[in-house]
């Protein structure tokens, strides 16, 4: 085996375990090792992508085609690079490259179309991407293209005949459930009733079925089937998010302790980052750095971005200064929310342990009609808002633009509304668990709302 290959079979184990930093550095090995390879500088361009590492990947890329390497997934590689970089034309260019090379790229179909959305905003024209046969993965990305447009009964009705021709595969039935429980609760419940009954052990099926629950008004049982999830896997932010939304229906006395508690929700005030003689001065070249990386005119696909865009990359590696800044400006507001967080055995608190590490950084700028659905953070244990600027409707009576807790993103029976809400204010940030339903209200006028979010896992001191 040559040293090239050996290097590069040590990096996909790495990858696979994770570590992509340390996958990263044999992949660099590997191209020194053989610098005419094209399949080495792909490679690593592809994991530098995986890094959102958007800048060294173009460049990685671009050297794989010139060394003759130009196969579809590599275009695909650079596809995304650009994306990443907000070149919308260049990566257009490179995932219509690929299809001329392969028409039935799957990977390449679900891109091209998706960035047409985010482009354009035209759930149409991303459609027309997609060629008119009912396959699997392609009735998949054209439900999420409906989804996103908000055609909900389209988007269900794109995946129903995958699920009736295929009633034994599990991956269908729960596919078509999410789909069915906002416009048909009843299928819902067949649709994961029947995915349950093949696989009765997968805590994925049954939260899905649970929420199929929620929407036809059996809450009772759907408590039931999450709290036996949540004895398995008692830090799984989504299943959290069920347990609330069923103990609030059902007048569960748990409900208050799990989600009312004062201390679970602060909105913090930064100081002046080093450098800016003040506050107002600092957030409006954090305006300026962060305005730079919006692109498009729609949010990603399956985001809870409505009427307004977010970034791509993450902030994290962001080496624009006021960015930076930012991440050191909060420190001690979120140090001060871990210390009136406390500990204990609230699901919350017990992971306490007095310090963090962040987990993805985003940004996102809306527009008039803007609003977050509601969700919940899966991947984190605290969820934050910052905001940085902010439309005149937020100082409007009926809280407009506020960021509002407790409305379940998924359909209720009966419906349930907001508990409380935090009244932006540019400089402040806001922090809550990420199992905690949050979503923002819609404004109207003049004005944007430009705010910085992320996530933070649980560290020692």
């Amino acid at each position: 085996m040559s040293l090239e290959a050996s290097l590069t079979a040590k990096a996909r184990a790495l990858k696979a375990a994770g570590d992509l930093d340390a996958a990263l550095d044999c992949y660099r090995q590997a191209v020194a090792a053989a610098p005419s390879s094209g399949a080495a500088e792909h490679n690593l361009a592809a994991n530098l992508g995986n890094m959102e590492l958007y800048p060294e990947a173009a460049e990685a890329v671009s050297r794989a085609i010139a060394k003759g390497h130009d196969a579809p997934e590599t275009r695909l590689v650079s596809a995304r690079a650009h994306e990443g970089l907000g070149n919308l034309a260049a990566a257009e260019a490179d995932y219509r490259a690929a299809l001329a090379k392969r028409p039935a790229y799957v990977e390449a179909l679900s891109g091209l179309a998706h960035l047409i959305w985010v482009a354009t905003g035209d759930v149409g024209a991303a459609l027309a991407v997609l060629p008119p046969q009912d396959a699997p993965p392609l009735a998949l990305i054209r439900a999420r293209l409906l989804t996103g447009a908000g055609r909900l009964e389209e988007a269900y009705a794109a995946v129903e005949p995958l699920a009736r021709l295929a009633p034994r595969e599990p991956a269908a039935q729960v596919e078509a459930a999410k789909l069915a429980a906002p416009v048909d609760p009843a299928r819902a419940v067949a649709h994961a009733e029947r995915a349950f009954a093949l696989v009765p052990h997968d805590p994925r099926i049954i939260c899905v079925l649970a929420e199929s629950l929620l929407a036809a008004g059996d809450a009772a049982r759907a408590a039931r089937l999450v709290e036996d999830v949540a004895a398995k896997i008692p830090d799984d932010q989504g299943v959290l998010a069920l347990l609330a939304t069923a103990w609030r229906l059902t007048n569960d006395p748990r409900y208050a302790d799990l989600a009312q508690r004062d201390e679970l929700v602060g909105s913090h005030a930064i100081a002046t980052p080093p450098g800016w003689p003040d506050l107002d001065t600092y957030l409006a070249d954090l305006a300026t750095s962060l305005n730079a990386l919006h692109e498009g005119r729609a949010p990603p696909l399956g985001q809870s971005v409505r009427h307004g865009t977010q970034t791509k990359q993450s902030l994290l590696r962001s080496r624009d200064p006021a960015i930076m800044a930012f991440f050191q400006a909060v420190d001690a507001p979120i140090r001060q929310h871990l210390a009136a967080l406390g500990q204990g055995d609230h699901p919350t608190k017990r992971r306490n342990r007095g310090g963090y590490r962040l987990a993805g950084a985003w940004s996102v700028n809306l527009s008039a009609g803007g609003f977050h659905t509601d969700h919940v953070h899966p991947e984190g244990w605290l969820s934050s808002a910052f905001y940085v600027q902010l439309p005149p409707a937020v100082e409007s009576p009926g809280k407009a633009g506020w960021l509002r807790f407790g409305k379940p993103g998924l359909p209720t029976r009966p419906t349930l509304e907001p508990e409380r809400w935090i009244k932006p204010a540019p400089g402040r940030l806001a922090l809550f668990p990420s199992w905690m339903w949050h979503g923002v209200e819609p404004f109207e006028g003049e004005g944007r709302r430009l705010t910085i979010a992320f996530d933070l896992l649980p560290s020692r001191g």
